[in-house]
């Protein structure tokens, strides 16, 4: 057993009740934090109310970009039980992403730990409607002061509770992507497979160019010849062609998805042809104009599943499925809420509750 004591709150806050395509608008009453100095390693694990932190002003976090962050979900299900969805798989993935940008690790069984008891004691941000959830943001940032570029010597680690609809406007209808052929999510041999505070950085500047010509998110081409898909959005993206499914193999410039790795696994388990391989933009635009692109999708935590209905590359826009979500995201989007709110056997043990 891990002693985590708690700090509770001196008064709650009103818990939102109609969520709609609020995506972190709203925070619990607890977080969990603890500290991490060279030489000692990490101490003092605690949940405290929730608040700001206090950081020196050359920082590493704020001067140098070292910070990082995982998200995961818990889902309430009809007998009011909590569940959480593959948090071993997301602690597991903040602790690459820290190796990545020179981080200590966290211990898992102990992150696991104050999960549980965080959303346990505040248990009553977790929304009941189906395809709402609490997200659970894990961050990692460094905490030192100074000026030369090294790695800090000390860090902070949190844990903090949002409650969320769906993360696009859309819900989980089709949405309309830009192709970016300017700018790169990520360049090769860089930190791209790392949930960092930096890559999200770099995708601002286009996200808000799509968003104002009436996108909701971009698709990411390779950072070397600029015509391999990667990702879209904060998502992995996946496409059907004549029948066969594909999506890029993982890389230095990809995030290794959670959901990614579900969805393959549950496609591979219903017989499904699927294919990790290179997709070039032109072919996936070949395939529209001969009628065999059936369908693409997004897969991620944020949004689960985000069939593509519209495409825009250079001076071409395609649109996909008829601007219909396909069957294919469809069964997935209907089984992983089904997983998550414990409608369909969990064959692979990925729900951990919470109780």
């Amino acid at each position: 057993m891990h002693d985590i004591p708690v700090t509770r709150a001196a008064a709650r806050k009103p818990i939102p009740q109609d969520l709609k395509a609020s995506f972190g608008d709203y925070f619990s009453d607890h977080m969990f934090q603890m500290e991490y100095t060279e030489g000692r390693g990490w101490h003092d694990p605690r949940i405290v109310p929730f608040g700001p932190l206090q950081l020196h002003p050359s920082s590493s976090v704020i001067q140098y970009a070292q910070s990082i962050f995982d998200g995961s979900k818990g889902y309430r299900r009809e007998d009011g039980s909590i569940h959480l969805f593959r948090p071993q798989a997301h602690i597991a993935r903040l602790n690459r992403s820290a190796g990545e940008l020179c981080m200590p690790a966290v211990d898992p069984d102990l992150v696991l730990a104050a999960m549980r008891k965080l959303i346990d004691l505040d248990r009553d941000w977790v929304p009941a409607k189906r395809g709402n959830a609490i997200y659970v943001r894990q961050t990692m940032v460094g905490t030192e002061g100074y000026m030369v570029v090294r790695p800090s010597r000390t860090y902070t680690y949190l844990i903090f509770l949002c409650p969320v609809g769906s993360y696009y406007s859309e819900g989980a209808g089709p949405v309309r992507i830009l192709v970016s052929e300017t700018r790169v999510r990520a360049a090769k041999g860089a930190i791209g497979s790392a949930k960092a505070g930096a890559n999200y950085a770099a995708s601002l500047k286009v996200g808000r160019e799509a968003a104002a010509a009436g996108f909701s998110q971009v698709l990411w081409l390779d950072s070397v010849q600029r015509r391999y898909l990667e990702e879209v959005g904060t998502m992995n993206i996946m496409v059907k062609i004549g029948g066969r499914i594909r999506t890029p193999p993982l890389s230095d410039s990809i995030l290794p998805g959670i959901t990614r790795d579900s969805v393959l696994a549950l496609m591979r388990d219903w017989g499904m042809e699927v294919a990790e391989a290179p997709i070039d933009i032109e072919d996936v635009m070949t395939a529209s104009r001969a009628g065999t692109l059936e369908e693409m999708w997004g897969v991620g935590t944020a949004a689960v599943i985000s069939p593509v209905g519209e495409l825009a590359w250079r001076d071409e826009k395609i649109v996909v499925n008829g601007g219909q979500t396909g069957p294919v995201a469809a069964k997935l989007f209907e089984h992983l809420t089904g997983l998550h709110a414990g409608t369909v056997p969990d064959s692979h043990g990925w729900s951990v509750a919470v109780d």
